[in-house]
């Protein structure tokens, strides 16, 4: 058989294959989260938030939601170096991202049923 024609096979099969994937995972909730910042940011915005005093009167005066504050976990970076992640009940993580062009620090206490934000702090004033 002529290489064209193997070529030909493995790309008839491969089609085949793409298109049964498409069908089977269409409308799963499928994704690829290997790495740990992904896992860790999963694991905290799959269960329900709870403020402290201290983030509650951040949010307050800083007129954020509840929208806004899950955009901000979710699509954070966290600083694994400054996490308190030896703990066996409740590990704390401190989440970086920015919001209106400031860098924020959000700190989140993550249970096994509910993810505590902690505290929410600028890291800089511009």
């Amino acid at each position: 058989m002529k290489f064209i024609h193997r070529f030909a096979y493995y790309l008839g099969g491969f089609a085949i294959g793409l298109i049964l994937l498409m069908f089977f995972l269409n409308g799963k909730d499928a994704s690829c989260d290997y790495g740990p910042n992904a896992r860790t940011v999963k694991n905290i915005t799959s269960k329900p938030f709870k403020y402290s005093d201290k983030a509650s009167s951040f949010i307050t005066t800083q007129t954020l939601d509840s929208t806004i504050v899950m955009n901000l976990v979710k699509y954070g970076n966290v600083d694994f170096s400054e996490s308190d992640t030896k703990v066996d009940s409740c590990k704390i993580y401190l989440i970086e991202n920015s919001y209106k062009d400031r860098d924020l620090e959000l700190r989140v206490k993550n249970c096994d049923s509910l993810a505590t934000i902690l505290d929410i702090n600028y890291t800089n004033n511009q």
